[in-house]
């Protein structure tokens, strides 16, 4: 998690780790080479087995990805949304109707490359186009009209605090649960963003007397489905430094600021305590 730190989707990384694991465990160290077979492997759906079985393994594979779909929709004038079975099942039967006998490879990437270089989200260059000549879409004039597009609705906000508990050169770390945002990396502890101080004082109180608690200062990230709005405050506890924490979960410790690159943390929070880093170098 500390060399993915920073990429976002971190359920990939939990993935590729649990189907390596079933690669041994399942297939002798042999990746699959069915699509059956990838499909089962944890993080692998349908068009990235497609995509394995066809660029690895030279089989009559389909995919399925974003730039084909659009490809398709244009080509054959396929109306509907993303979120329509119906829709998704055409898309789908027609990429299978389109495989050649042979050169598996070369079609598969050429279709990949033609989506992503030539028949683009917006402005696609229609001239250049091997389709040009039978394409529904650019026949009607609907070449950006097509794929249709559900209606964008505004992200939604969420709010919490998070706490910068420091001790002699040290911060306190959580890791975070394997499912959900951040999913398995070292954060900060949180509390309710409306909660009173006297609410969360006392679990802050058994790491260390509080000694000063500064005013909230806070940062905002955005996620794929919602903005993150956090208020941040930092909070001084006295005690010298004193290494890990016993933490019968190992879920809870002190790291030393100049150990913070050894973890995986969220971007945000990385950045975060680099800057209060910083400050008190400045400071003293």
């Amino acid at each position: 998690m500390r060399y993915w730190s920073g990429l976002g989707y971190y359920s990939r990384a939990r993935n590729l780790h649990a189907a390596a694991r079933r690669v041994v465990a399942e297939h002798a160290g042999r990746f699959p080479d069915t699509v059956d077979a990838l499909e089962r492997l944890p993080g692998i759906g349908r068009s990235t087995a497609g995509a394995i079985a066809a660029f690895a393994y030279g089989r009559r594979a389909a995919i399925l990805d974003g730039n084909v779909r659009r490809v398709l929709a244009r080509a054959f004038l396929v109306e509907g949304l993303p979120s329509d079975s119906a829709y998704d099942r055409r898309l789908w039967a027609l990429s299978e109707s389109l495989l050649p006998e042979r050169d598996i490879e070369r079609y598969t990437q050429g279709l990949m490359d033609l989506g992503a270089t030539i028949c683009t989200p917006r402005n696609p260059a229609c001239l250049l186009c091997p389709f040009e000549p039978t394409c529904g879409a650019h026949r009607e004039g609907r070449e950006n009209e097509l794929p249709l597009r559900a209606a964008r609705k505004a992200l939604p906000k969420r709010r919490l605090r998070m706490l910068v508990v420091t001790r002699a050169g040290e911060v306190l770390l959580e890791r975070r649960p394997p499912v959900g945002i951040w999913g398995g990396l070292w954060s900060l502890p949180e509390v309710d963003a409306d909660s009173p101080r006297e609410a969360w004082l006392p679990s802050i109180a058994r790491f260390g007397d509080v000694v000063s608690i500064d005013e909230p200062t806070g940062f905002v990230h955005g996620f794929t489905h919602f903005v993150l709005h956090a208020d941040v405050a930092r909070v001084r506890v006295a005690g010298g430094a004193g290494g890990s924490l016993e933490s019968p979960d190992e879920t809870t410790r002190w790291v030393a600021f100049d150990a913070l690159s050894s973890l995986g943390l969220p971007t945000p929070v990385r950045t975060l305590l680099a800057t209060l880093s910083c400050q008190a170098r400045a400071a003293s």
